[in-house]
C-alpha cells in the first residue's frame, strides 16, 4: 500500500488505516465476539499496509484496548503505528451513541483524569507508549488549554510519541496548537457526511495537520449494506440514528445507487469508491474505516489503488445531501 505521513512531522503510515471499535463495541452486539478473528484482522491489516490502528479506553469500556494489545502482542508492535483516545468517560458512553454526542455522555478533560488514563491505556495495549494520544472530545467543563496542556505532558514523558484532537472546530485547533503542535485532528468524513470540508479540514491541510476520517464508509450505508431499517441488528446504535429510520434511509438508498454507479463504471466496489473519495480530499488525509471481517478488510484495502478521474470526483461531489442528521 502507498504511505503517507501523520502530518508534516508525524509517523509513516499506509494511507488507510484500521478503526477497531466495532470489534467489541456498538455494531451487532447480538453476535458474539470473535476476538481470534477479529485479532487476524488486525494482523492482516498490518500485513496489507493498513499500518494506523485506533481506539480508545471508551470503546468497551477499555475491552477494545485489550483486545488491540493481545493482538500487538508477540513481537507485532513495532509493525503498527498505535492510536488511542481519552476525554469520554467510558461508564456513560451507552451503545446507543458511542460517538459521545449525547447530552448523557460525559467528558473528562480534567488533567488528572488523562494522567491517570494515558497510564491505564498502555497498560492494556501492553506497551510503553502509544504513536498518538488523542483527546476524543473536548470536555466544555475544563478550558481546553489545560487539557492540552496534560496531554503535552504524555509527550514529554515519552508514554506518547504525538497528540491529536477529536471533532474539533477550526478555533479549538488554534488555540491547542498554542499549548504543544497538533498532530492530528480526527472527525467524521465521508460521501454523506462533509462538514469538515467547510473549516476544519482546509485548516489542517494549511497547518500540515494530518485528518483522519471516521466512518468514511457512512457506518457501512455508503456500500449498500442496508436496503430497510429491518436489516440492522436488533442491538446495534445505528437504529437510533436519524439517517437509519425507514423515511430517512429509503431516501438515503438513492446516493448508494449512485455510489454504485460510478464503482460499476471505474471497475471498483462501492466501499472502494467510497473511500478512495476521502482519499482524494488531500495528501495527509487517512481514513480509518472499521471492519471485524477479513473480507471487508481486503476490500477496504483495495481503495488505495483506485484512481478517481475528475469526472468521477465532480458527481460524487454533487451527491445530494443526505436525509436525517448524524446523531
Amino acid at each position: 500500500m502507498r504511505t503517507t505521513t501523520v502530518g508534516r512531522g508525524g509517523p509513516e503510515v499506509g494511507v488507510i488505516g484500521l478503526g477497531c471499535m466495532g470489534m467489541t463495541f456498538s455494531y451487532d452486539m447480538e453476535t458474539p465476539r470473535d476476538d481470534t478473528t477479529s485479532i487476524s484482522v488486525i494482523h492482516q491489516a498490518l500485513d496489507l499496509g493498513m499500518t494506523l490502528i485506533d481506539t480508545a479506553d471508551a470503546y468497551g469500556p477499555y475491552t477494545n484496548e485489550d483486545l488491540v494489545g493481545r493482538a500487538l502482542a508477540g513481537g507485532q508492535r513495532d509493525r503498527a503505528v498505535l492510536a488511542t483516545k481519552v476525554g469520554l468517560l467510558a461508564d456513560s458512553v451507552q451503545a446507543a451513541n458511542p460517538a459521545g454526542n449525547s447530552p448523557g455522555a460525559s467528558r473528562d478533560g480534567r488533567p488528572e483524569h488523562v494522567r491517570e488514563s494515558i497510564d491505564g491505556s498502555l497498560r492494556r495495549l501492553g506497551t510503553d507508549h502509544v504513536d498518538l494520544y488523542q483527546l476524543h472530545r473536548v470536555d466544555p467543563q475544563v478550558p481546553l488549554e489545560e487539557t492540552w496542556g496534560v496531554m503535552a505532558e504524555t509527550v514529554a514523558a515519552g508514554k506518547a510519541r504525538h497528540i491529536g484532537l477529536s471533532e474539533v472546530t477550526a478555533e479549538e485547533i488554534r488555540r491547542a496548537q498554542a499549548i504543544h503542535p497538533v498532530t492530528s485532528v480526527q472527525s467524521e468524513l465521508s460521501l454523506w457526511t462533509r462538514d469538515a470540508l467547510a473549516q476544519v479540514l482546509p485548516y489542517c491541510q494549511q497547518q500540515g495537520i494530518a485528518f483522519l476520517p471516521f466512518s468514511p464508509l457512512g457506518r457501512g450505508f455508503l456500500v449498500g449494506r442496508f436496503s430497510s431499517f429491518d436489516d440492522l441488528p436488533q442491538d446495534d446504535f445505528r437504529r437510533g440514528l436519524p439517517r437509519f429510520q425507514q423515511d430517512a434511509l429509503r431516501a438515503n438508498l438513492a446516493i448508494v445507487g449512485r455510489v454504485r454507479q460510478v464503482a460499476d463504471r471505474v471497475g471498483a466496489t462501492p466501499a472502494q469508491v467510497a473511500l478512495a473519495w476521502v482519499l482524494a480530499q488531500g495528501e495527509h488525509v487517512v481514513p480509518i474505516p472499521g471492519t471485524k471481517t477479513p473480507r471487508y478488510l481486503a476490500d477496504n484495502a483495495g481503495a488505495a489503488g483506485i484512481q478517481l478521474s475528475r469526472e468521477d470526483l465532480a458527481e460524487l461531489d454533487a451527491l445530494p445531501a443526505p436525509e436525517g442528521a448524524r446523531y
